[in-house]
């Protein structure tokens, strides 16, 4: 208990300082919002909406300390402010609107690649030289070193336009209702296929590298020579002995991804125009829209930080160690 309350205080203080740097980073930016709504108005904004609209999106002239209270309240009460990209909207419904197909799209193909690639891993550390060890390392390193982008395209080419397999945009049809159905659901499903797939080829390679290699390393230890010696099956050596005591490092790399799942997959959410957190921060960043960009900034750096909490949690059950320390 004494370690999680450790780790727990260590968070709180990574997520102050986080919602700090958060509330300086866009005030130290050349350009403010208000001036470029004024730019776009061509001229015809009066001086008392200039001031409203300052005052609204805190970047009036009152003392930075003032509007890092008001920053802090605002923050604590869930209230970021409006859009300026998608004025009047608040940015807590314009990232509501967008997180859960983000959500959907990273979590789907992270799951898939940590479960297929460690599985791969245990299987090519088992049976070492064999097929499996032999045929995929080279094959699933030489396409993860691919960019992103570039087999977003390739496969939305080939599987989208030139075999019409699968939709090439959007997360459903245009004009199918939002519901619990299963035509709306097998829809999602179809347009999730391509943007998950790209994910899942450029990081499938690392996640089995890094299984095999522990899996080598733990397969030569004393523990794993002397379950043999006592005539265990070898799958019960493989599965419970040997995959547990090299999951470790899975465990911290799946809860680091798992964080970073909420930031979306810009470049794969761009080209198959995926309505995602990664979409829209770059529309925000285009538009100088600093609420949208603190909120996405906010809500992405809080959910890195849980990840990695219950990945701490889940160490002191799965490693002693931990807890002896």
């Amino acid at each position: 208990m004494r370690f999680i309350l450790r780790r727990l205080g260590f968070y709180l203080i990574a997520f102050w300082a986080s919602i700090t740097l958060n509330f300086l980073l866009p005030r130290f930016m050349p350009g403010d919002p208000v001036s470029r709504m004024f730019a776009r108005s061509q001229d015809r904004m009066q001086p008392e909406q200039i001031e409203a609209l300052r005052k609204l999106l805190g970047v009036d002239d009152r003392p930075i300390w003032e509007q890092y209270i008001n920053y802090m309240q605002n923050i604590f009460t869930g209230q970021m402010g409006v859009s300026i990209s998608r004025f009047p909207t608040p940015v807590t419904e314009v990232i509501s609107s967008q997180i859960g197909w983000t959500l959907l799209l990273g979590g789907t193909a992270l799951v898939i690649a940590a479960v297929v690639g460690n599985l791969l891993g245990i299987l090519a550390a088992w049976r070492r030289g064999g097929a499996i060890d032999s045929a995929l390392p080279p094959v699933l390193v030489f396409i993860g070193s691919f960019p992103y982008f570039w087999l977003a395209m390739g496969a939305l080419y080939l599987f989208g336009v030139v075999l019409g397999w699968f939709p090439i945009r959007h997360a459903f049809t245009d004009g199918l209702e939002p519901a619990y159905t299963w035509e709306f659901i097998g829809d999602v499903g179809a347009h999730l296929v391509l943007p998950a797939l790209t994910i899942v080829l450029v990081s499938i390679g690392g996640w089995m590298l890094g299984m095999r290699n522990t899996m080598i390393a733990t397969n030569s230890e004393d523990y794993i020579t002397m379950a043999e010696a006592k005539g265990l099956r070898p799958g019960r050596i493989m599965l419970r002995y040997a995959a547990r005591n090299a999951m470790l490092p899975s465990v911290t790399s799946f809860g680091m991804g798992l964080g970073f799942v909420v930031g979306g997959a810009l470049l794969t959410e761009v080209v198959f125009a995926y309505p995602g957190v990664g979409y829209q921060l770059l529309n925000a960043v285009q538009g100088l829209d600093y609420p949208l960009m603190q909120g996405l900034f906010l809500t992405i750096t809080a959910a890195v930080l849980l990840a990695n909490f219950l990945v701490d949690i889940l160490y002191v059950r799965l490693d002693p160690r931990v807890r002896s320390n």
